[in-house]
C-alpha cells in the first residue's frame, strides 16, 4: 500500500491526484491505455511543423486546451535555413523534460521541496550513416548523456535518489532504451 507522505513542499504537482490515477487504473486497467500523436507537415527544404492536440485516453478521444507546436529544421552546415531545432535535439529535449518532469513529481511526493533542477542533455551521431557514406554506421545516437544539476532542501543521496526514480518511470528513457516497434504507412 503506498503512503503518501505529509508535506510541506509545493513543487507544482498533484501528487494525490497521480496516486489517485494509479488506483483507478488499477480497478480498470483497460482505461490506462494512451495514444498520443503528432501530425507533422512539411513547409520547404528540411523545415516542418508538427501539430499536436487530440489523443486518445480514459477509453475515448481527447482534446488539449490549445494545439501544441513543434518546428524542426537542419542548421546552414547542412545546407538548410536552420529555422529550427533539429529533430534529434527535440528528442533530446523531450528526454531532458520527461526525467525533470519525474524529478519534480518525485521529489513532491517524497516531501522535497525543490529550488531549481535543470538536466543537461548531449547525444553523440556520426552523420555518415545519415549520408549513407557507411552501412555499417547506425543513423542515430551512438550515446546520449544527462547531467542534473538539482538544488532542493534534501541530501546528495536523496536527491541521487529522485533522479533515479524519474529514470525508472521515465516514458521517454524507456522509448530511447528499448526497442519499439514502429510501422511506417504511405496512404
Amino acid at each position: 500500500m503506498t503512503q503518501i507522505q505529509e508535506t510541506i513542499a509545493n513543487n507544482g504537482v498533484n501528487t494525490e491526484a497521480l496516486i489517485g490515477a494509479r488506483g483507478a487504473f488499477a480497478a480498470t486497467p483497460e482505461a490506462a491505455s494512451f495514444t498520443f500523436r503528432s501530425t507533422c507537415d512539411w513547409i520547404e527544404g528540411t523545415y516542418s511543423s508538427n501539430a499536436i492536440n487530440g489523443y486518445f485516453g480514459l477509453g475515448e478521444e481527447q482534446t488539449r486546451k490549445q494545439t501544441y507546436t513543434i518546428e524542426s529544421d537542419h542548421p546552414e552546415l547542412f545546407a538548410a535555413a536552420d529555422r529550427a531545432a533539429t529533430p534529434t535535439e527535440i528528442v533530446l529535449s523531450a528526454l531532458a523534460s520527461c526525467l525533470t518532469g519525474g524529478v519534480a513529481s518525485v521529489a513532491q511526493h517524497r516531501g522535497i521541496q525543490l529550488h531549481s533542477v535543470r538536466a543537461i542533455v548531449e547525444g553523440d551521431i556520426d552523420v555518415r550513416g545519415i549520408l549513407g557514406m557507411d552501412g555499417d554506421i547506425r543513423n542515430g545516437f551512438s550515446d546520449v548523456r544527462v547531467s542534473f544539476e538539482v538544488d532542493a532542501e534534501a541530501s546528495a543521496e536523496d536527491i541521487s535518489a529522485l533522479v533515479a526514480q524519474s529514470q525508472k518511470r521515465s516514458a521517454l528513457f524507456d522509448i530511447l532504451t528499448n526497442p519499439t516497434n514502429v510501422t511506417v504507412n504511405v496512404a
